[in-house]
């Protein structure tokens, strides 16, 4: 199997950016999850429960690294074929998560904040442990996408440690953004960032996606497996500039088979059609200045 090694630097940059755009993406949506349950305890005057949300946000994050630990070391540590299956295997759960996370937030958006807070005012009442496990499910739920996710693309680019840093940058940079949006000095149209990070994400899913039907194919769990769709391999150079960034962020590679081909394909037109339209049907969110915009109601998250 024809995998990108890591090395060179438009390799390295490839790899960093894709991870780097998933953990900036992901992050930001976390942070606002955070942001809006954050925002909510303190204006309710209810700072005390404060501790037991970074405590949720806390175990969430515990579980999302061991999750990741517990896949990707199992991978490191069988036979190449089992590690192929396995890597194969993560990659389709990872873009079935992703698929349904992406077109879930397309038309969650709009009212994220009032269900998280309306949760929030039940759980208050019921006590810490519920402040806590609202938290948790809450961050879980995006950590645990982002960590499939990452275990399909790091894979998918021979598994080196660059995605893994370029993963850590982005959240880096999202939760600064995340707490500069809180404190109000930056205001971010959510809808277009969202929109155009989707669209990103799609592509990326379909990448991994056409790398999990390879690698399936390999094992011999799907069929096709040596009937190419095309072979470019004498004009294409997987080594060059572009090879590298292609296959970093999307996985290409000049001799797909027409299986692959195929489930990139319909990938892409099913998905990105059921995402775009659920953004257009979005209708306007009016913000804390009564203007209206397109961003999620979390925009009123600040205090």
């Amino acid at each position: 199997m024809q995998l990108l090694a890591a090395g060179g630097a438009p390799s390295i940059f490839a790899q960093m950016f894709g991870s780097g755009l998933i953990g900036l993406r992901e992050g930001l949506e976390t942070g606002i999850v955070v942001m809006i349950l954050v925002a909510f305890v303190v204006k309710s005057d209810r700072r005390d429960a404060l501790k037991w949300i970074w405590a949720g946000v806390s175990a969430a994050v515990a579980m999302v690294v061991v999750i990741f630990l517990i896949i990707h070391l199992g991978t490191s540590t069988v036979t190449t074929l089992t590690a192929e299956l396995i890597a194969g295997l993560a990659s389709l759960v990872a873009v079935v998560i992703v698929t349904a996370m992406v077109l879930w937030m397309s038309k969650a958006a709009a009212h994220i904040s009032t269900d998280l807070k309306s949760g929030m005012s039940h759980a208050l009442l019921t006590g810490g442990v519920s402040v806590m496990g609202l938290a948790f499910l809450a961050v879980g739920r995006e950590g645990f996408e982002t960590a499939l996710l990452m275990v399909g693309y790091a894979e998918s680019v021979s598994g080196s440690l660059w995605p893994l840093l370029g993963l850590l940058l982005g959240i880096v940079v999202a939760i600064v953004v995340t707490v500069l949006l809180y404190r109000g000095a930056v205001r971010l149209n959510f809808h277009k960032f969202f929109l155009y990070t989707g669209i990103f994400l799609i592509f990326v899913a379909a990448g991994i996606l056409s790398y999990g039907v390879r690698a399936l194919q390999t094992v011999g769990w799907l069929p096709g497996g040596s009937n190419l769709a095309f072979d470019i391999s004498e004009h294409y150079d997987q080594s060059s500039w572009y090879g590298t960034v292609l296959a970093g962020i999307f996985n290409v590679r000049p001799d797909p088979t027409v299986l692959q081909v195929v489930a990139w394909c319909l990938y892409v037109v099913i998905v990105l059609y059921f995402f775009l339209r659920a953004n257009r049907q979005r209708p306007p969110a009016p913000s804390d200045d009564g203007s209206a915009t397109q961003a999620p109601a979390a925009t009123d998250a600040g205090t």
